[in-house]
């Protein structure tokens, strides 16, 4: 595996990094809880947060009754007898110790937010225009965002960022190569992490924008703790990813939309590709497609949202087969991957809230009836939560 592009944030052991980690995603959290989470005595626990401690990676704190963060599920703490009544010390990430810089390059637009090391947002969402999505041009406005991120954080008192992590649509190799950006038209590897280092002086990972998503979450969100974690996204194309214990489920194709393309409706569209009823409908250009053929004049997406919104019967009777079609691709893969939750995300989310009950409807006619219910989430679509989730792959990768 080659090296990433973003450096780690201290010298250690294997174990050393799982320990760092470990209090990173359930902090604040015990050294003996520490222990038995990742199998090591509490003399070796000791003695690495000892180290970390003396590195300024975290610190100690009080451990208040019922502000403990949270643990794997299914994690049942064994009682240590030699400690009882004595108060446990908290261990968490000092949070003022480093900032990172988080973007999510759109097809039109940039978003960017500067965070904390607890992945937490600690500037405004700042977005600039893509007027030309040439390589060197989209090089450029990353620069200036990371300015002005990095202005924004050190008067706010926040230490300068230590490195920028940059999301995307496409196909990356080793967090540093684009190979593939259809929203950017681009079909020629881009190095985009060296030209970036080069303009910001900052180390810089490339990541796909749906494993960032399912990395933010498993590290700092929803996911934390969980077996599996699954996201789905819906807008201007149809994406998917995966991870198990905290790690991303990892091809090399991965990264080509091929979720787009399982089928959801028999009766459906055909795709591009001349896949009739694939989860492509859920995509925005066939929704507009389908909705204009629905009115029988030409009707943008904007149009069908707006109409949507209202509850107009047309757009209401188009939301409703959306969101079974969509419930359908949920229960598929929570009968494959059988994931713990899943995640509904993307700009065009806001249907499957719309919609719900047949996006539960669509879920049900597909799943067992004696299977446990699907678990799943729809939070409010955000462009500075997905400039975050990039900024969660590079604090990933910092801390080993």
């Amino acid at each position: 595996m080659a090296d990433s592009p973003i450096p780690q944030w201290f010298a250690g052991s294997e174990y050393t990094h799982k320990v760092a980690a470990c209090i990173m995603k359930y902090g604040p959290v015990s050294r003996i809880t520490i222990a038995q989470i990742l199998g090591l005595s509490q003399g070796a626990v000791s003695r690495i947060t000892s180290d970390l401690i003396y590195d300024g990676v975290i610190e100690e704190m009080p451990m208040i009754a019922g502000k403990s963060g949270k643990l794997p599920k299914d994690f049942v703490l064994k009682e240590n007898t030699e400690r009882r009544g004595r108060p446990q010390t908290g261990l968490r990430v000092v949070e003022r110790a480093r900032t990172f810089v988080g973007m999510k390059i759109n097809a039109t637009h940039i978003s960017a937010v500067a965070v904390n090391a607890l992945g937490r947002i600690v500037t405004g969402c700042h977005d600039l225009e893509i007027d030309d999505s040439a390589p060197e041009s989209v090089t450029a406005i990353i620069k200036q965002l990371t300015l002005d991120c990095a202005a924004e954080a050190e008067m706010s008192g926040w230490p300068k960022p230590c490195a920028v992590g940059i999301s995307l649509g496409g196909h990356i190799v080793n967090d540093a190569t684009v190979t593939f950006a259809p929203f950017l038209h681009w079909a020629q590897p881009v190095e985009l992490s060296r030209m970036v280092e080069d303009a910001t002086g900052l180390s810089t990972g490339i990541y796909n924008d749906i494993d960032s998503l399912v990395i933010d979450a498993c590290w700092f969100g929803s996911g934390v703790g969980l077996n599996s974690f699954a996201v789905l996204t819906i807008g201007a194309g149809v994406g998917y990813s995966l991870t198990f214990n905290g790690e991303l489920v990892s091809c090399p194709d991965k990264s080509y939309g091929l979720v787009g393309h399982i089928p959801v409706d028999p009766d459906g569209p055909r795709c591009v590709s001349g896949h009739k009823g694939c989860a492509q409908c859920l995509s925005n250009n066939s929704i507009a497609a389908e909705y204009s053929q629905i009115l029988g004049r030409p009707a943008s997406f904007d149009d069908f949202a707006r109409d949507a919104r209202a509850n107009k019967p047309q757009s209401t009777n188009l939301v409703n087969r959306t969101c079974f079609r969509l419930g359908t691709l949920i229960a598929t893969v929570a009968n494959i991957a059988m994931p713990d939750k899943i995640m509904i995300a993307g700009e065009s989310s806001f249907i499957a809230r719309l919609g719900i009950d047949d996006l539960r409807n669509g879920i049900k006619t597909y799943r067992h009836s004696q299977a446990s219910p699907v678990d799943f989430e729809i939070p409010e679509h955000d462009w500075a939560l997905w400039a975050k989730a990039a900024a969660a792959q590079a604090i990933r990768q910092y801390v080993g």
